[in-house]
């Protein structure tokens, strides 16, 4: 039986923090137990984290008056029992708005002024301020309150053409898509730049991310939002009317902002909003479903999509219908269809990615701890196997034996220097990565960028400009994988060399590969290319709409090149901690067995007691392995990929950790 949207993100929430709990207990474990070395220690870290932080946005892109407030309405905020998006007639969304949680705010509507526009800061930067911000204050257990406070994202202002064309609301050349001229000559435009919705609403605590996109002629003149907000949502649900059908500025929004060859669009789904206005009493029911089937199909054939992503619903008898707790008119509304796709699809999907990236962190978490378990048991049956050769021997037997162990410190010690060498020539290649990746070069990348975009007038080399960047860009990310390559093949010879010589059983880790971050730089290209096209010329000759451009193309990199940074620091790092390792634990090994020499010669039992004390300590070796195994063979089981993903918290048994 297929469950709501609600429900889906409900046991995605649960699965998440079981996860994240077991994750955290597992790394309080291994601690304890002194198998928690900075790679591990970070890895659990990291995947903890991303567990508990995940957030999946789901972005509502359509023209105005297309009806994407009253679907959030129906579909998320239902259950206040009345509307809490302004979606009445005359009352729309005119600013992008974000609705998530963070404990740390207060509940509160955060708006920015319009005309921060007219300031060279990305939104990114904007964030950081929260003091340029107006708020209110919302009260979450006040539908009433809470509705009319966010009405204020509706709210418009009048100014002249000039003030219009400075904030990106007008264009001379396509003067078809300006705004309305009213009696007084001037135009209205939103009154805001962007809001901020900080609730505690359950689906919001648990990491969705809504976004309510305004109209065509408010995306294109924000460029973080097209650049960096929508493509990193993980769906997009395109509305449009179905009285009317993709009209010619639905086709421009979706061919701009939302279609790209490069991007799985499984991830698009199609509304078919305001069905009921096709609902004739003159019309049989079957007429009415065989027009609502010709305009999906018309759709599907216009957009390019498969037939099943186009879903006609009517958000509003929807949201009616379950305040009202009408099934009838929930049914006949296909707002459940809707739900469906968004849980079985989206959430799918994303739980899925989910639990492959806590799949294989834990796979090879479990190989790198399995491998310290390995060394110490090898050096008990050393040690074991010493002690065992003295039984019957004399005391200068004994002697001579504490002396060869304290020889083979000593020329343990001699190889450190070589150790330090090889130390030195990974962290002079590892920074000239992060010269490649880091700020600065990003920084003086994005400089050459700006000031071609700031030569006056038309700026006819902006588009090679843009091409020469990016190819910069890629070069850096090829050169970062060839100088990883370097590092890779010297730590597989000096870790072959220490593994002859001292019997370690270091494995190099596997070399990250950039591929994924040159596709997201390809990516992000795309989606500046719309700005470059001849429409957008006179937009470009603005030098504060070059300069938000240049911001929000800034922003978008940073994150991919940290995110590669992020990378290549956590596999050089297993590599330095698994070195760490063994180092730490042959040298235990040599002070064991000078202590066990040094007890055999104090007393005349001492050797049978070693022993003895050698054998439990493989006993709860044993143990340790066997628990070491049952924790993390679990949590591999419910993540597999290849098998369906647990989805309840009540799927996962009792934790018991010893």
């Amino acid at each position: 039986m297929a469950i709501s949207f609600n429900e889906q993100f409900d046991q995605h929430g649960a699965w998440r923090r079981e996860l994240a709990l077991r994750l955290k207990l597992l790394a309080e474990w291994l601690k304890d137990h002194e198998l928690l070395d900075a790679a591990v220690e970070e890895r659990l870290r990291r995947l903890e984290a991303r567990v508990r932080v995940d957030k999946v946005m789901v972005a509502f892109v359509g023209e105005f008056s297309r009806g994407k407030s009253e679907l959030i309405n129906a579909i998320f905020f239902a259950g206040y029992g009345r509307r809490i998006m302004p979606a009445s007639a005359g009352r729309t969304t005119m600013c992008p708005t974000e609705m998530s949680y963070d404990v740390q705010v207060p509940p509160c509507l955060r708006l920015l002024p319009i005309e921060s526009r007219l300031q060279p800061q990305a939104l990114m930067e904007w964030r950081m301020a929260p003091e340029k911000w107006t708020r209110i204050d919302l009260n979450v257990h006040d539908p009433k309150q809470l509705s009319e406070a966010l009405e204020k994202v509706a709210e418009t202002r009048h100014v002249t053409q000039a003030e219009a064309n400075a904030l990106g609301f007008w264009q001379t050349e396509t003067p078809e898509d300006n705004p309305t001229v009213n009696a007084q000559g001037l135009v209205e435009i939103p009154r805001w730049r962007h809001a901020l919705i900080n609730i505690a609403h359950p689906l919001l605590k648990q990491g969705l991310v809504i976004l309510d996109t305004p109209g065509l002629n408010a995306i294109g003149a924000e460029p973080e939002l097209t650049v960096s907000l929508i493509p990193q949502a993980h769906a997009v649900v395109f509305i449009l009317g179905a009285d009317t059908g993709v009209t010619k500025s639905d086709l421009a929004i979706w061919r701009e902002h939302l279609v790209n060859e490069s991007r799985d669009m499984s991830s698009r789904l199609v509304v078919l909003n305001k069905i009921d206005t096709l609902w004739d009493a003159l019309s049989s029911p079957a007429q009415v479903q065989a027009q609502i089937e010709r305009q999906q199909a018309s759709t599907a054939e216009i957009l390019g999509v498969p037939r099943e992503q186009v879903i006609p619903i009517s958000a509003q008898k929807g949201l009616v219908a379950k305040v009202t707790d009408d099934a009838a008119l929930l049914k006949q509304s296909c707002l459940s269809t809707l739900e469906d796709a968004l849980s079985q699809g989206i959430m799918g999907q994303r739980q899925k990615m989910l639990g492959a990236a806590i799949f294989s962190g834990i796979a090879d978490l479990q190989a790198e701890t399995g491998r310290v378990i390995h060394i110490r048991r090898r050096d008990l049956a050393e040690q074991l196997m010493e002690l065992e050769g003295l039984q019957g021997k004399n005391s200068a037997v004994i002697k001579n034996m504490r002396s060869r162990i304290s020889q083979e410190q000593a020329e343990f010690d001699l190889g450190g220097a070589k150790i330090h060498a090889v130390r030195s020539v990974h962290l002079k290649l590892l920074r000239e990565v992060f010269s490649l990746l880091g700020p600065t070069a990003l920084k003086k990348e994005m400089m050459e960028l700006t000031k071609v975009l700031q030569q006056k007038g038309i700026k006819m080399g902006v588009r090679r400009a843009y091409g020469d960047t990016f190819e910069h860009l890629r070069k850096n990310l090829q050169q970062v994988q060839s100088i990883s390559a370097e590092i890779q093949v010297m730590l597989a010879a000096t870790f072959r060399q220490l593994n002859g010589e001292h019997g370690f059983s270091l494995l190099t880790p596997t070399e990250p590969s950039l591929v994924d971050y040159l596709h997201d730089l390809d990516l992000v290209e795309r989606s500046h290319l719309q700005y470059l096209s001849l429409g957008n010329t006179l937009r470009l000759a603005q030098p504060e709409f070059a300069d938000r451009l240049v911001r929000a193309l800034s922003t978008r990199l940073r994150t991919v090149h940290e995110a590669a940074l992020s990378d290549i620091e956590l596999w050089s790092k297993a590599a330095a901690a698994q070195l760490d390792v063994q180092l730490r634990e042959r040298r235990r090994n040599f002070s064991r067995r000078l202590e066990a020499i040094d007890r055999i010669q104090q007393a005349s039992g001492g050797l049978g007691e070693r022993i003895d004390e050698i054998e439990e300590q493989k006993d709860n070796l044993n143990q340790l392995n066997d628990k070491l195994s049952e924790l993390t063979d679990y949590l591999i089981t419910v993540t597999d990929p290849d098998r369906h993903v647990v989805a309840a918290a009540d799927s996962f048994p009792d934790i018991e950790l010893v």
